[in-house]
């Protein structure tokens, strides 16, 4: 083949032996390296790297001392930002070179182990890429164009490192979307720029979160990153305070969210449906456990726009309605109000029928706070119910009664719970579902391993994601679930089949449900 033509032929001349004039170009040698080389190269580069280190940490400690006395704080000289930018450049260089030298094939196990044994990565973003972000942070505007120049000379580090130090990923991931969201939030002229460095943090942040489904702070990061859309914020921070991981400074932020609603500053959220402006407020009055006889004028409001708005979008009310279970959910497990002890299973259970002393709902407020949980989740479900037969509905409904299911596996009483399920509606719309698809409720239906033996296309559906991670969602899914991870345009899309597992994994839940009634 041509490709396979040898020297001083071409691909259309005759085949004839080499002149012996002709000299190949040979690669030079290459010697492997010895262990013991490569130990030595470490310790040396380690060495290096704890003193430029050192250096980093004691000058911007003194520059963050100098930051909060005004009268120490003079405008840096332009010649004294480059050697600060440098000093750090070189902290970053230090530990690019430790990790290619202590991840090289022929280190040795120990050796291998050196990096998170000192808690490398960790250090390279603590002491070479985040004081000194804040340092400039704290000095803006005047530090603007340095501040611009060091994130994208750390974020061409940390992209080199993600593709050349694999044994780290997990951090470089979530290190380059710290990186675009600083470079977001500094872009105040360009709405465009800003956008575009939104996207890209999200992107990291997701491929963080499809890596690590459990750990809340990643979370966290995306609810920041959705505004302007407040219920998808509402969901972010939902899904952060239960996952198995759950990130509990999201308390503080959400407050973020709920404080202009609440307040009523309504140019803040002009662009949301007024359904999601009186959902939010409903879940922060919930919050707020004071704010419980405004949250019952409020819930009716709600309650009256969800016919409505479902008749107006149609198919797009899947996603408001899965992110809106997903926080109705939140609240019954009690996360979603003020409470810095709240756990999951002990919050849905009522006084008196707990097993251990530190899983009590015996505090009148707590235990009225929850009942109005109860009352929106539940609520919710019915107006949605008696809608009929709607094909938007079934996300939404889906991951309730997943929800359910793995709550019904519990080792507790959860009658308090149970017996606000509106049992009557769910039975109509379910046998109303399955005549509509002419289903034939089999022992297919009964069968305990129905991911694996009855789900035809064994691919997850859109919720499923969203739900992952979650602490009560931890035994729903067999293992193995995900492990064909789709990017975020595939796993969101609604083709034939996904219906068809939709409305057979719902079913299937019922019954599984009823079997506990």
């Amino acid at each position: 083949s041509p490709s396979a033509a040898a020297p001083n032929q071409t691909p259309d001349s005759p085949s004839r032996a080499l002149s012996p004039t002709v000299r190949l170009v040979l690669q030079p040698d290459s010697r492997p390296i010895s262990q013991e080389q490569l130990a030595a190269e470490v310790k040396s580069i380690y060495a290096g790297l704890t003193m430029v280190e050192t250096k980093c940490i004691h000058v911007d400690k003194a520059q963050a001392s100098a930051v909060q006395d005004p009268k120490q704080n003079p405008r840096l000289q332009a010649d004294h930002w480059q050697a600060l930018i440098a000093l750090h450049r070189t902290l970053l260089h230090e530990h690019h070179d430790f990790f290619l030298a202590s991840q090289h094939p022929s280190a040795s196990p120990a050796l291998r182990r050196l990096a998170a044994k000192y808690s490398m990565p960790a250090r390279m973003w603590k002491h070479g890429i985040h004081s000194f972000l804040e340092l400039l942070r704290h000095r803006l505007p005047e530090s603007l164009d340095y501040m611009l120049s060091f994130i994208y000379l750390a974020y061409q580090m940390m992209a080199l490192l993600y593709e050349t130090v694999p044994a780290f990923e997990d951090t470089w991931i979530e290190c380059l979307g710290d990186l675009g969201r600083y470079r977001m939030a500094i872009e105040d002229e360009d709405l465009r720029d800003r956008e575009t460095w939104a996207g890209v943090a999200r992107f990291w942040y997701s491929k963080a979160a499809d890596k690590s489904p459990a750990v809340g702070r990643l979370y966290h990061h995306l609810a920041i990153l959705a505004r302007p859309n407040a219920l998808q914020q509402l969901y972010f921070y939902c899904r952060s305070l239960t996952c198995v991981q759950p990130f509990m400074s999201a308390r503080e932020s959400v407050l973020t969210l709920f404080d202009p609603i609440l307040s009523r500053a309504q140019a803040s959220y002009s662009h949301s449906l007024p359904i999601d402006t009186n959902f939010i407020r409903a879940h922060g009055l919930l919050f707020e456990k004071g704010s419980l006889d405004v949250f019952d004028k409020t819930l009716p409001t709600f309650l009256g726009q969800i016919d409505s708005t479902i008749e107006r979008l149609g198919s797009k009310w899947m996603e408001h309605g899965a992110y809106m279970a997903i926080a109705n959910i939140a609240g019954l497990q009690k996360i979603m109000t003020n409470d810095p002890d709240a756990t999951f299973p002990s919050l849905l259970l009522p006084t008196g029928q707990l097993t251990s002393p530190d899983m009590r709902l015996d505090d009148p407020a707590s235990l009225k706070t929850f009942s109005h949980a109860c009352k929106l989740a539940f609520l919710t479900l019915t107006a949605i119910l008696r809608r009929g037969v709607d094909k938007s509905v079934l996300s939404h409904l889906h991951i309730i009664l997943a929800f359910l299911s793995q709550v019904a596996s519990l080792p507790y009483n959860t009658s308090f719970l149970f017996d606000c399920i509106p049992y009557e509606d769910l039975a109509d719309f379910l046998n109303t579902l399955a005549d509509s698809q002419n289903k034939r409720l089999d022992a297919r239906f009964k069968n305990e391993h129905f991911f694996v033996e009855v789900q035809e296309d064994g691919r997850p559906l859109p919720e499923d994601y969203l739900m992952r991670g979650q602490l009560w969602a931890h035994a729903y899914y067999p293992d193995g679930w995900f492990d064909g991870v789709l990017d975020e345009e595939e796993r969101s899309l609604e083709l034939a089949s996904t219906m068809k597992s939709r409305i057979d994994r719902v079913l299937w839940l019922g019954i599984r449900l009823a079997s506990v009634g």
